[in-house]
């Protein structure tokens, strides 16, 4: 694929306007408010993985609605705190999958808490083990139209919800500093983590990795690519429900919770990718409140820099947690 979005210096000044409710921060306070008053402390159970460096614990805790979520906690062995944590997200379609394919962030000496993403997880190898009850008017398949006509309807409105009580249930740990926790992940990972790092006013860092979910108007418009097509086929079907859907995603835009971040941000691009376009990337980057760096992968797609970007990353946080 060639490189098909702007040139990189526009690219890098790429600063657009995006649509923003006005309710925007009174739709999300009431949302995570009434979620809380739900909430139960978090369950752990130890499981024997036979791993002799990280200790790993089936975790559930209470999401949106105080529907039980499940996620991974991943301890390095040995430890009593309180450590440093990182929240992580996944990519689209994808579960929590196994502990040992989850082992860098604890050998490095974190709280590492991997969440499961409801109503997905069976794309690919990594499964997934939490619901979403929750039904929706027509939709194409995926999870990108559930509920798509309503905000409070929208599938993301759980799942940003489930991201934020996640953060919660790690800071309630005995073994884990409240003060130290930053949120990553990548592709529809990178953009949860945004939209925790806009509604979480006190965590370390956020590192997005090639996000989604960002600066959906000029997505949707200008990708052939699911997920983000996903919306353009039900439009296709749904002639004249634009101005809804448009409405409905502007809440979950997370160019408006990067504007809300307090929180520095390192995040990636590939310049070649046709499934999250760099413009929506920098969108998000250059809206960033605190500051964000972002390494460009030039010959890269949605697989941006894999390995070697987590290497950037490894050390982008040891600097701001030592």
């Amino acid at each position: 694929m060639a490189h098909f979005d702007l040139p990189l210096d526009q690219l890098r000044s790429y600063r657009p306007d995006v649509a923003e409710p006005d309710d925007f921060d009174d739709f999300w306070g009431g949302t995570l408010e009434e979620s809380r008053s739900l909430a139960s402390p978090p369950v752990l159970a130890r499981v024997d993985t036979k791993l002799r460096t990280v200790e790993a614990y089936d975790m559930t805790f209470s999401g949106f609605g105080g529907e039980p979520v499940k996620a991974w906690l991943l301890l390095p062995a040995g430890t009593s705190g309180p450590l440093p944590a990182i929240v992580e997200y996944n990519g689209y379609g994808g579960g929590r999958g196994l502990p040992h394919e989850r082992l860098t962030w604890a050998s490095c000496g974190y709280a590492h808490l991997f969440m499961d993403t409801r109503g997905q997880g069976s794309a690919g190898s990594a499964g997934g083990a939490t619901a979403d009850p929750h039904g929706s008017g027509p939709s194409v398949p995926g999870s990108m139209t559930k509920g798509i006509l309503d905000p409070h309807d929208y599938y993301y409105r759980r799942v940003f919800t489930d991201a934020v009580l996640a953060i919660d249930a790690i800071k309630a740990l005995d073994r884990v500093d409240p003060a130290r926790v930053t949120v990553t992940g990548g592709s529809q990972g990178g953009g949860i983590a945004l939209a925790a790092a806009g509604l979480v006013p006190d965590l370390v860092g956020a590192m997005p990795d090639v996000p989604f979910l960002a600066h959906f108007q000029r997505a949707v418009a200008m990708t052939d690519a699911d997920p983000y097509n996903e919306v353009a086929r039900y439009l296709a079907v749904h002639r004249g429900d634009d101005a809804a859907v448009f409405t409905t995603l502007s809440y979950f835009d997370v160019v408006n919770f990067s504007k809300r971040a307090t929180a520095p941000a390192l995040f990636s691009v590939g310049l070649m990718d046709i499934i999250c376009p760099p413009s929506t990337v920098f969108a998000a980057a250059n809206h960033h409140a605190v500051g964000a760096e972002v390494v460009e992968y030039a010959f890269n797609g949605h697989e941006g820099g894999q390995g070697v970007h987590w290497l950037r990353q490894s050390a982008w946080l040891a600097d701001r947690i030592g």
